[in-house]
């Protein structure tokens, strides 16, 4: 059971105020903790409350999750994320930071590297390379008119619909239980607290924007996010479960693009494996970081 609790601080993005935790040890080297979409950064209190013995830990919520402020145009387009994590850099002033992220934070924290790569020490990317080959592929095929006005379509539905509510937090964790097999019912309890607010009419809602379910319809060109992975000069780890959608890098060619990179791949795991194969990802992470 957590004893301990990080302290919550806020920096300003693009006019949003974004919500942050720290957990101390402020002369430790500096280690940032960016989870993923429809996540929260309390979501990685198990794996930061151990690092925060060496390490300086802080983890931050991406704009429209978490306590962070939602973007009022529905923004959330990877260059807006990846502005607002080198504002977050340049505002807790290190130098040089060490980072761990996971899915569209470890899309988000590899561009960052790849565009400041004198900034990081090391990374930890934790299936957080965006859509395969075979997606990025399928989206292609489609054209641009027929994925704009799919775009468009989506963006107008998220407009009218509202968030989910649950009449009490037992059937949000329940939920929370449904969606990851993988999780014990005190991670379950855990991620369902900090990732759950109270209406008004005293249901819950989860805290995180429905437009972050409408993906942008245009991107940087593949190569030209390639181009930045290449640019990654410090130590890369890719971690994937071996039961998780998203494709592993080593099998479908991407790993190529890095100059220093290394995948594991974990059995029993999810797309969440710091969560469900938590003592070896922390034994694993521990290493490569030291």
């Amino acid at each position: 059971m957590l004893t301990t609790g990080p302290t919550s601080n806020s920096f300003i993005s693009q006019r949003l105020r974004l919500h942050y935790v720290d957990w101390g040890n402020p002369d430790a080297p500096p280690l940032i903790l960016q989870h993923g979409g429809r996540d929260h950064c309390r979501s990685w209190d198990w794996v930061a409350q151990e690092l925060s013995r060496d390490w300086h830990v802080v983890a931050a919520d991406l704009r429209g999750h978490g306590d962070s402020a939602w973007s009022p145009d529905g923004d959330y387009s990877a260059h807006a994320f990846v502005y607002d994590f080198a504002q977050f850099v340049q505002t807790l002033g290190h130098e040089q930071v060490t980072i761990v992220g996971h899915s569209l934070g470890g899309n988000i924290v590899t561009r960052f590297t790849g565009l400041y790569p004198d900034k990081v020490r090391k990374l930890v990317n934790i299936e957080g390379l965006g859509l395969s080959p075979q997606m990025l592929a399928e989206r292609q095929a489609q054209g641009v008119a027929d994925n704009l006005r799919k775009w468009i379509e989506n963006k107008r539905a998220a407009s009218g619909r509202t968030p989910k509510r649950y009449d009490t937090l037992e059937h949000a964790y329940a939920r929370m239980k449904a969606e990851n097999g993988f999780l014990s019912d005190e991670q379950a309890r855990h991620l369902t607290i900090h990732g759950a607010s109270r209406n008004e009419d005293g249901t819950w809602s989860w805290k995180f924007d429905n437009y972050l379910n409408v993906g942008t319809p245009f991107d940087i060109p593949q190569a030209d996010v390639e181009t930045l992975w290449s640019a990654v000069t410090c130590p890369l780890l890719l971690l994937y479960g071996a039961d998780s959608w998203a494709s592993n890098p080593e099998n479908d060619g991407r790993v190529r693009h890095f100059q220093d990179a290394r995948v594991i791949e974990y059995e029993k795991a999810g797309h969440w494996l710091h969560h469900d194969q938590l003592d070896r990802f922390l034994t694993d992470v521990k290493s490569f970081l030291a």
